[in-house]
């Protein structure tokens, strides 16, 4: 889990918008303007690459979150128990999953290096309101690793739903362990599990990078 959500923030990186626009810009587009500029910042930003957890959640909650649609992921992890949950029940468990992708992008960010982006070929039919953006990550000496997103487009832009990394479901992957964890303990229990583990994300120092060989 913990390599394939790493992935999932090398290639998401890519698609952070630079600023409010005028007009909506398509989705593969939005990846292939800004993705340089991104990867730039991280990669001279010496405060992040030294896990400085602060500055890294203030970079992810200004630059990637607006750009996920939390309550469709949480609704598709939780399943076919989301239609028991009462309203408290899903705002506590789109809250917790939130803060458990937030936990996981900031240690992901100390480990981000030399990684690039490949998007391929794209076209969108016209009046589309979901598509697949198809992407692969590349980093030197390592396999190719190739990560599908499902998008929405909504009023504010297009967002992140779910993701394929090597043809697996992010949220795919996070329902069957939800769904045991609601069958041993309810709702409830799966709420406090994933408040239990922010918790101990909160708590845990983030690790240093290690240095890149070569000295960039």
């Amino acid at each position: 889990m913990k390599k394939f959500v790493v992935l999932w923030l090398g290639v998401w990186l890519a698609s952070v918008p630079l600023g409010a626009r005028a007009e909506m810009p398509e989705p593969d587009v939005l990846i292939k303007n800004v993705v340089q500029e991104v990867l730039s910042v991280i990669k001279q930003d010496k405060d992040i690459q030294a896990g400085n957890q602060k500055k890294i959640l203030e970079l992810v909650d200004a630059k990637v979150l607006p750009h996920f649609d939390f309550t469709r992921m949480t609704q598709l992890a939780v399943g076919k128990h989301w239609r028991t949950a009462t309203p408290e029940q899903k705002q506590a468990l789109v809250t917790e999953f939130r803060n458990l992708l937030v936990r996981t992008y900031t240690k992901a960010f100390t480990v981000y290096r030399d990684q690039t982006v490949e998007v391929k070929p794209f076209k969108m039919q016209p009046g589309a309101t979901e598509v697949t953006i198809k992407t692969v990550i590349i980093k030197p000496g390592e396999p190719s690793v190739p990560v599908d997103y499902d998008m929405e487009k909504t009023a504010t832009g297009w967002k992140a739903y779910d993701l394929a990394v090597e043809g697996v479901s992010l949220v795919t992957n996070y329902r069957s362990t939800f769904s045991e964890q609601v069958q041993q303990a309810g709702i409830d229990g799966l709420i406090k599990t994933l408040v239990e583990k922010n918790q101990v994300a909160a708590n845990t120092p983030l690790r240093k990078a290690e240095p890149q060989k070569g000295g960039s």
